[in-house]
């Protein structure tokens, strides 16, 4: 797919990975609807970003958690940019805790956001690509590995992986959908730097990644019109360790 003019939406398109995705495909000429819940200041900088570059840009906030905005925020994306023919699902949140710790809180908010949230976005693009189009869901590496300390965390992003083979099964051939799994690339705020080198050290390539990887990956997916039900690991090899 040439994404010069095509139309997109991502979502948590104000912060981190999301922003970096956002500017990547506004410079590859996509019109981008970036989605935010409560990073505005982000989403407003990255629109002013695409702005220059020549991209039409709308700012939707919503919060993804429920279920009714999820399924509508597609089509607010269509309507904003007059058509909608790219999805790309960032909008995520990692939180610690192991299966004995869980709450039913603290499932409810990953799950509803990680997963549920992703899968009705995504539900509701399908509706609006009249013409086809493809859609990336961020995965995570955690959906491959047992993270004791991120229990809902892998479980979430396990399903992202099989909602992704799913979709790509339902919706082909007129829509394709694949996913990105990235590994030790923007790591939580909190971490310090010794876990940090930990991770780096622990790592084939020795090094963390960037959001630059993630969004290069997105990118290939989305230009790549014979793949579809495909998860992407980004992440130096850490699956080999």
């Amino acid at each position: 797919m040439d994404l010069k003019g095509r139309r997109a939406l991502v979502t948590g398109g104000g912060i981190r990975v999301g922003r970096i995705i956002a500017h990547t495909l506004m410079r590859e000429g996509a019109h981008v609807a970036i989605h935010y819940r409560g990073s505005e200041h982000g989403a407003r900088q990255t629109a002013i970003e695409g702005e220059t570059m020549g991209s039409r840009v709308a700012l939707l906030q919503a919060d993804l958690s429920d279920v009714s905005a999820a399924r509508g925020l597609a089509g607010r994306a269509a309507e904003a940019l007059g058509g909608l023919e790219v999805l790309v699902n960032s909008a995520a949140i990692m939180e610690r805790g192991t299966v004995s710790e869980a709450t039913p809180d603290d499932w409810d908010r990953t799950m509803n956001l990680n997963l549920r949230g992703a899968f009705f976005v995504a539900q509701g693009a399908a509706a609006a690509m009249k013409d086809g189009g493809a859609i990336v869901n961020i995965a995570d590496l955690a959906a491959f590995e047992r993270w004791a300390s991120y229990a809902v965390h892998c479980i979430s992003k396990a399903g992202v992986v099989v909602m992704t083979e799913l979709m790509a099964k339902t919706w082909a051939p007129k829509i394709r959908v694949n996913a990105v799994a990235p590994g030790a690339v923007l790591l939580p705020d909190d971490w310090d730097d010794k876990t940090r080198q930990h991770l780096a050290d622990t790592t084939p390539l020795k090094r963390l990644g960037s959001a630059r990887d993630v969004a290069d990956a997105v990118l290939y997916l989305l230009q790549s019109d014979y793949l579809t039900g495909e998860t992407l690991v980004v992440d130096g090899g850490r699956r080999l360790r």
